[in-house]
């Protein structure tokens, strides 16, 4: 192995395995979301409770623009390694920490408290992670190969929550529902301190390249005053696969148990197997877009979404296991076309000075409202419009933004990068 292929290897690797880690311990809280719910909220009304813990989870993600804004600030002004190694130590402890917390049983109306205060450093970090890592393995790879690339920086993060979903699985399949809720549900948890260190480890020696691009003394006030346009179009851009994402591959466990009366086991196991489906879906279609070209890709994507979101929710709206694997393999393939183009085409579109500025910003302001808030909204629509598929309606507009916003870009505007 030449020394090239050797530190281009050692770089995928860096920023792949950092979205996998980062990924893992953000996303064991959404499996779980029903077991914390019980535990850390008072136990007058568990619809009530659902509605909490998701509350939470959204609040880590409304979190994610402001971490977006500090890290890509970082990356832009100091270096994009920088930036990483910091995002994973400040979503490793924090995690740790989850998994150590007492419940509301033990301290009462802190225990909630301290759990929102976790989840919003976690929020922080995972804002910056993810598309300072898009934009250092963009940046460092070939244009022919830039749309795989980018399809792999997404499927660590996928991965990630596949890892987080099939170690739920297995808890729940091991242990029985009070072992689960009295000690199970940790486990996860704590294991991020680990996951953390070897993070940090893979991460390290990598090297900056803040010197060898264009420098703007404040990205951030440069992104504002001079690319709104643009961070408002990848803001659109990111609204489908942010409501598309957190609704059929997250919230999906929590609504099968709910709504179907599907065992957590089993609704954790179609999670598992739809998401190795979906990377495999994002892979395909990142390479494709490098012979092809991302834009015919992304609308095809939008307009299937859009078409087939209500039939693909119905069939998951099933008590045979067959029929809900095949909706959300469903969703697999049509979703997973877009999440695997999108990082590369974002980033193709931001000039290089204030790339993680603009990108973690306005991609992050999305997936923390739409994305934080998309899991909640659709347990209030379920039992309040008493429609069990009223998700549905909330992917269908969520393609129809995004369609809207990739139209607005002219097809030379991805042709920035450096």
């Amino acid at each position: 192995m030449t020394a090239q292929v050797h530190s281009r290897t050692r770089v995928l690797v860096g920023g792949v395995a950092g979205n996998v880690l980062e990924w893992f311990d953000f996303a064991v809280y959404g499996f779980f979301a029903v077991t914390i719910g019980k535990l850390f909220f008072p136990a007058e009304d568990p619809v009530a409770q659902v509605i909490s813990a998701f509350g939470i989870f959204a609040v880590g993600f409304l979190m994610r623009p402001v971490g977006g804004m500090v890290f890509g600030y970082i990356g832009d002004k100091f270096g994009r390694h920088n930036a990483m190694l910091i995002s994973v130590a400040a979503m490793a402890i924090p995690t740790f920490l989850v998994g150590m917390l007492p419940t509301y049983a033990t301290l009462g109306i802190a225990a909630p408290f301290l759990l929102l205060l976790l989840r919003m450093i976690q929020g922080l970090s995972v804002g910056g992670e993810y598309t300072t890592s898009v934009v250092y393995l963009y940046e460092r790879t070939p244009k022919s190969s830039r749309g795989l690339v980018g399809s792999l920086s997404v499927s660590g993060a996928v991965l990630g929550i596949l890892l987080g979903s099939a170690v739920g699985a297995l808890l729940a399949a091991l242990l029985d529902p009070e072992q689960l809720a009295s000690w199970g549900w940790r486990v996860p948890f704590l294991s991020g301190l680990v996951l953390g260190l070897a993070g940090f480890w893979l991460r390290q020696g990598g090297e900056s390249i803040s010197a060898e691009r264009p420098m703007v003394d404040n990205p951030l006030k440069d992104a504002w005053n001079n690319h709104r346009k643009i961070m408002l179009q990848v803001s659109g851009l990111s609204m489908v696969n942010a409501v598309v994402f957190y609704l059929v591959f997250v919230y999906v466990v929590s609504w099968l148990e709910m709504v179907d009366g599907i065992a957590p086991a089993t609704s954790l196991e179609i999670n598992s197997a739809s998401l190795v489906l979906l990377i495999a879906v994002m892979i395909l279609a990142g390479w494709l877009s490098d012979k092809i070209g991302a834009r015919i890709i992304l609308m095809t994507s939008v307009i299937a979404v859009f078409v087939l979101a209500w039939p693909l929710f119905w069939l998951m709206h099933s008590q045979h296991d067959l029929t809900i694997l095949a909706g959300q393999f469903g969703y697999a393939v049509i979703i997973g076309g877009y999440l695997g183009v999108l990082p590369a085409y974002m980033v193709s579109i931001i000039p290089a000075a204030v790339r993680c500025t603009a990108a973690g910003l306005s991609y992050n302001i999305t997936l923390g409202v739409a994305g934080g808030l998309s899991p909640m909204l659709a347990t209030y629509l379920v039992h309040r419009t008493q429609d069990d598929l009223s998700p549905a309606y909330m992917i269908m507009l969520a393609a129809a933004i995004s369609g809207v916003a990739l139209l607005s870009i002219g097809k030379d505007d991805h042709k920035r990068d450096a």
